[in-house]
């Protein structure tokens, strides 16, 4: 028999390391190649872990609730075979200081660019120069709260190996103006618009009744709550509605959907049409497609669609359709299928809930008629779509008006008032009516 280490694999780029939330067998268990093992957990997504090979476990060497690096061994497993089979760690990436004190012995010159252009890559990003780890979503506070690397660095990380977590910096955050921060120095001005600081009202005294229950909140649900707050404390939010006639739509589907289903095997909803119209819309006003990073707009080449998805537990996630402009109807029925059930059977990858640049909420799965959901920074606008609903409506004909039996459903867009005023937002919402209202019922699937 031989020893095989079972690694914390690679969970997406920016991901550094993960939380082990259980293990699904014990010590002394047998288990099979492929078998999911443990549950593990990021920023921003959880997820199990499979094994490669099939064996018994014989060591866990991380328990619940203990942090693993990518490429950390946290089980040891008993395999079939002749000689020792150790898994190596891959190494981690090395630092600036690394790369440059293993550079050969070149032309001084050279050294000077590359460290230049070391320095040139780290000020692209828009972050304080700093050798510390921050993870993707640390990144996207620091940046939101204009944090200089002075600040940065007076900040005392409780994560693995003295890393800053999300909790170091709220905390900073929610004390920052109250502590005295020695100022950066440098040679240079730049002009900076922080985001104003919002004083937190004094908590109102809670009252636990006799027979009331106390339910914790998750870390799942912490991440959303903290998420929404900062959402709306960063972006003023401006709600814009339309009721769209969607009624060649629902014709539409109803004529393809069995077909479909019989042809893929996957079932045909009327989630990849509004993506499809969503798209639509942003070629034709690509300046919703950005995100804000101070006081400069980041125009975003790809397309990619956030789908706020609810989870069996209640909570949400929000797997993303990356280059949904690229895919055709069948091809964004298909992502979508196979992102919700992944969604939902807890087996997303992290880089499956990254890089969304504008998102779609369907609050008509719940029977809704509207809804007016909240901005995920750092884009700068969402969508939701409500229930279609039969209703009568006035319809204009070559011998006058008449009332007909048409399918109708709401629509709202909420956006970032710093940067999409209601002429853009509220053309953008038109537009994605207009295509959905006169949808082509020859339309190819």
């Amino acid at each position: 028999m031989a020893e095989y280490k079972l690694l914390l694999p690679s969970m997406g780029e920016g991901v550094m390391e993960a939380t082990i939330i259980s293990w699904l067998f014990h010590e002394g268990d047998v288990v099979k190649e492929d078998d999911s093992v443990v549950e593990i957990a990021t920023d921003k997504v959880d997820s199990d872990v499979p094994t490669p090979v099939s064996g018994k476990i014989i060591k866990i060497l991380k328990h619940k609730d203990e942090v693993a690096k990518i490429g950390e061994a946290i089980a040891i497993l008993e395999i079939a075979g002749q000689n020792e089979a150790i898994a190596e760690q891959p190494q981690q990436p090395k630092s600036d200081s690394e790369v440059k004190s293993e550079l050969p012995n070149v032309d001084p010159e050279v050294v000077k660019t590359l460290e230049t252009a070391m320095d040139s890559a780290k000020a692209v990003t828009g972050l304080p120069a700093t050798d510390r780890y921050l993870s993707p979503l640390v990144k996207s506070i620091v940046q939101q709260e204009n944090i200089s690397a002075a600040e940065l660095e007076s900040i005392k990380g409780s994560g693995l190996e003295g890393r800053i977590t999300k909790e170091d910096i709220l905390a900073f955050v929610s004390k920052r103006g109250t502590e005295k921060v020695q100022p950066e120095t440098s040679t240079q001005t730049t002009q900076t618009f922080p985001i104003p600081q919002v004083t937190n009202a004094p908590s109102v005294p809670m009252q636990v009744a006799a027979g009331d229950e106390i339910i914790p909140m998750d870390r799942v649900r912490k991440i959303i709550a903290d998420a929404m707050v900062n959402s709306k404390r960063i972006s003023p939010h401006v709600t814009s509605f339309i009721e769209t006639d969607v009624t060649n739509v629902v014709k539409w589907r109803a004529k393809h959907k069995d077909i479909f289903e019989k042809r893929e095997g996957e079932k045909l909803t009327f989630m990849p049409i509004f993506v499809k119209a969503i798209v639509k819309a942003i070629q034709d006003f690509p300046l919703i497609n950005i995100s804000v990073d101070g006081d400069k707009i980041i125009k975003k080449k790809n397309i990619n669609i956030g789908m706020a998805t609810a989870l069996p537990d209640g909570n949400l996630i929000v797997p993303v359709i990356k280059n949904a402009d690229q895919l055709s109807l069948s091809g964004l029925a298909k992502a979508i299928n196979d992102l919700a059930y992944r969604a939902r059977n807890k087996k997303l990858r992290p880089e499956d809930t990254q890089g969304a640049t504008y998102t779609i909420s369907n609050v008509g799965s719940f029977g809704n008629l509207m809804g007016t959901p909240i901005i995920p920074q750092p884009q700068v606008a969402i969508m939701a779509i409500g229930a279609i609903v039969k209703k009568p409506a006035v319809l204009e004909t070559k011998d006058g008006d008449v009332i007909a039996i048409r399918q109708l459903m709401f629509m709202s867009h909420s956006y970032d008032h710093r940067v999409v005023d209601g002429s853009l937002g509220g053309m953008f919402l038109k537009h994605v009516h207009d295509y959905l209202q006169n949808w082509d019922l020859d339309t190819e699937i």
